[in-house]
């Protein structure tokens, strides 16, 4: 079974813990009780596969932040949550963001700074995924940040994005999953490119192979506050025959791109 840990973060009053308690146990309350740090353990079955969930719901209020554990950051994947009704709870995202990428730079100078044999036997470095969720999409008549506003936020900051509703149960499930396929691609990314370190011969036939499964990258699009609104699909190339290597290289790199 996958395990994957994810730490919910953003401002206070944003719907944090409103989105977990829905996930967790399907229960919506509109009392707001502020959260200095809940965990909760869960399984999703997910195309197919089980995952081990593990998801943190964390302080949003300034006052509080400070009782991060450090734990927190080492998440395989960050929930970036903002209430549609508030632009402020966007911009607070910025301080979520900053240390979740200085986080990320910490592990890959660690991980470059192991030895070549070491990360030959282990796998690439795996970046941790980020995803906004513009929650209280239900409000439409307070809101004050718009879909294209929080996207263009998400895309700015290299994050997936979705918009969400807790009390309407509105793209809850969704939010998760596509939590759990952007850690699993990661993870994918990173032994191929492992693989590709170690000088396996048959890193092309991989790529290929996944690709022939169907294995997609979702490019997230606007959604309006409806359930399972739709994901772009963005499939992966093939390498021809002849390419030259620099060519390959470029594919490399749009291959790990998030």
């Amino acid at each position: 079974m996958e395990r994957i840990s994810i730490t919910i973060c953003g401002d206070g009053g944003c719907g944090k813990s409103s989105i977990t308690l829905r996930l967790v146990r399907s229960q919506w309350t509109h009392e707001y009780d502020p959260t200095i740090e809940d965990s909760y353990t869960l399984t999703r079955d997910i195309d197919g596969r089980t995952f081990h969930l593990s998801l943190t719901d964390t302080a949003g209020q300034e006052e509080y932040r400070g009782m991060w554990a450090s734990s927190n950051l080492r998440s395989d994947a960050f929930l970036l949550v903002y209430d549609i009704t508030s632009m402020s709870s966007l911009d607070q995202l910025n301080y979520f963001n900053d240390l979740i990428d200085m986080e990320s730079d910490t592990r890959e100078e660690s991980w470059a700074g192991d030895s070549t044999q070491k990360r030959k036997q282990g796998s690439g470095y795996v970046k941790p995924v980020k995803i906004v969720a513009g929650n209280k999409c239900d409000l439409q008549s307070q809101r004050q940040v718009s879909a294209q506003i929080g996207l263009e936020w998400a895309r700015s900051h290299g994050c997936g994005f979705m918009e969400t509703s807790a009390r309407n149960t509105v793209n809850i499930e969704e939010t998760f999953a596509l939590i759990v396929r952007r850690v699993m691609e990661a993870r994918r990314l990173a032994m191929m490119e492992a693989d590709f370190r170690a000088g396996r011969k048959d890193l092309r036939n991989t790529i290929i192979a996944s690709h022939s499964l169907g294995t997609r990258r979702a490019v997230t699009a606007p959604l309006s506050p409806l359930p399972g609104g739709p994901e772009k699909n963005m499939s992966f190339p093939q390498r021809e025959g002849g390419k030259s290597p620099s060519r390959f290289k470029a594919f490399w790199r749009r291959l790990k791109c998030w």
